[in-house]
């Protein structure tokens, strides 16, 4: 087990454990999640899935740790989300020089939600569309090309456009268990040690460790 290896399966170049391949400081991933994509190289996530995501702005991308992340999943940031209280959506700040508008506030072209921050052990199916300002609860699964606008509750199966919350994986006995126990937080020997529960869902048998 070494989740900073970038290539965990031996012989496969298209699933990766995402936190070593990112080089930049506002995308923040835990151990153990993984990409996979069959179209382009897993390895650029962070320039090809998160979209509109520049420095200026300080919003970041959070995902927590054992995240599943499916081919052509998009994170959208807040420089693809242009100013509704304008009369105008053109960007006309974002052209200060041909407007004669101020340099610094170039920010003012688009409305800023905020973060994007991703719970543990989250699957994100295929080529989910996740919204700037959204945040995603631990054990949550988005549906394939759903697109996320608002947030999501922990242990959720959110589809559709935009995305609604179908089902609870889970009673709510069961989901209040698994965010008490957080097993994502524990070593990785005792979560191999308990693997056996885990992949059974025997929540019980977890909470009297």
């Amino acid at each position: 087990m070494n989740s900073n290896e970038v290539y965990p399966r031996k012989g496969d170049k298209e699933t990766v454990y995402l936190r070593p391949t990112i080089t930049k400081p506002n995308i923040i991933v835990g151990e153990y999640t993984m990409y996979n994509d069959f179209v382009n190289d897993p390895t650029q996530f962070e320039n090809n899935n998160v979209l509109y995501h520049y420095p200026i702005n300080n919003d970041k991308l959070k995902i927590g740790k054992y995240c599943s992340i499916a081919c052509g999943a998009k994170f959208m940031f807040t420089s693809g989300n242009h100013r509704m209280s304008s009369l105008s959506t053109y960007p006309f700040p974002l052209f200060w020089e041909e407007w004669g508008l101020e340099r610094n506030k170039v920010t003012d072209a688009w409305d800023n939600e905020g973060d994007i921050i991703i719970g543990n052990d989250v699957w994100i199916g295929y080529e989910a569309v996740i919204m700037q300002g959204v945040q995603i609860g631990d054990g949550a699964i988005v549906a394939t090309r759903a697109v996320v606008t608002k947030d999501v509750p922990p242990y959720s199966i959110v589809g559709g456009i935009p995305a609604k919350v179908i089902k609870k994986r889970f009673s709510e006995q069961v989901i209040k268990k698994l965010l008490d126990i957080q097993w994502w937080n524990w070593d990785e020997d005792k979560i191999k040690s308990n693997l056996p529960h885990i992949l059974n869902g025997n929540v019980d048998k977890l909470t009297h460790l």
